[in-house]
């Protein structure tokens, strides 16, 4: 069974971080009635009293004429069409925990680039378990997409991810304008799955620079790692698609090169001698490579895929492996 969203449906965003302060930006900008659940009280507080959220991205500020902040999570559920998530995914079942409102009347859009620790499920896989919903109702907003860019409008470009390219279509028009481009797929799986890989590979290639690597060391492994998520999509979920495509080595490129990547800087950290310990308590923002990495080995068990890049952050991070003589051990596999 189809599931169509209304044209006149209204938005919410589960979140309060960046990304999710970025994407209420964004549809605030076309929508004229977006709700917002912000659960930390000086959040909510800032973006009632400044129109700012005083934490994340504070220099976007907020139409309260056009947006309905809200410390009640089942108030904006009630109130929306579309539930869009943007929480790390390590804290959704916490965000979920006071939510009785039903969802199968919702679509459901993650724009979590995570996975769920100790479901070993991704955030569409788990969403459908837990409240009893198809694919068909759920969508995926992937791409290389760093919410401080995205927040300033710097040109960014989005890939919004449907089993109905109609239902797409209509997500994409909610966010986009003129420095948001967007683009559309139904692999939901694939891309989900590679915005799950990459953060892993990142915190490698975070690794390799605080190692002392060079740039051309680096180029090779990155080229590597997309050689690795290709085949771990290929072995797993054979489907017909390009992983050349901004959703999968757009995103991987930007997670692994850019000033405002946390899982490069998490590899990047521990690189340079942090114990992984430390490397996290000294992070700001949640590192979504440091529950894959374990997330995807177990998954990876199934399938037997070789993955040594992903295997190698595994054992730094959980194993307590020595960072120089793994990526030594690794430049003779490449």
């Amino acid at each position: 069974m189809e599931y169509k969203i209304g044209k006149e449906a209204h938005c919410a965003v589960i979140g309060y971080g960046s990304w999710a302060t970025a994407i209420a930006g964004l549809l605030s900008r076309n929508e004229s009635n977006v709700w917002w659940y912000i659960r930390n009280p000086e959040v909510l507080e800032g973006v009632l009293t400044d129109g700012r959220n005083p934490k994340y991205v504070s220099e976007l500020e907020f139409d309260l004429s056009r947006i309905h902040p809200s410390s009640d999570i089942n108030e904006v559920v009630r109130n929306a069409e579309i539930i869009i998530m943007a929480v790390p995914s390590a804290y959704l079942k916490d965000f979920l925990q006071p939510l009785t409102e039903p969802l199968c009347d919702k679509f459901i859009v993650s724009a979590i680039k995570g996975i769920i620790p100790g479901e070993y499920q991704t955030v569409a896989e788990y969403l459908k378990d837990r409240y009893s919903l198809s694919f068909r109702q759920i969508g995926i907003i992937g791409g290389p997409s760093h919410a401080e860019e995205v927040s300033k409008g710097k040109l960014s470009y989005l890939t919004v991810v449907c089993t109905d390219e109609e239902n797409a279509r209509l997500i994409g028009n909610k966010l986009a304008n003129n420095s948001v481009r967007l683009s559309y797929s139904a692999d939901i799986y694939g891309v989900e799955y590679a915005s799950i890989l990459k953060n892993i590979y990142a915190i490698a290639v975070g690794l390799a620079v605080g190692l002392g690597y060079g740039d051309n060391f680096l180029a090779v492994l990155i080229s590597n790692c997309a050689n690795e998520m290709t085949r771990f999509l290929r072995e797993s979920y054979p489907d017909e698609r390009n992983t050349l495509a901004p959703a999968y080595l757009g995103d991987l490129l930007v997670t692994c090169y850019s000033i405002y990547s946390r899982n490069r800087r998490l590899g990047l950290l521990i690189g340079r001698g942090c114990t992984v310990k430390s490397a996290l308590n000294e992070m700001t923002m949640i590192a979504e490579g440091y529950f894959a990495a374990d997330c995807i080995r177990h998954i990876n068990f199934r399938h037997k895929i070789d993955m040594p890049i992903a295997d190698m952050v595994y054992r730094i991070l959980y194993e307590k492996a020595q960072p120089r003589r793994c990526m030594k051990e690794l430049t003779a596999k490449l």
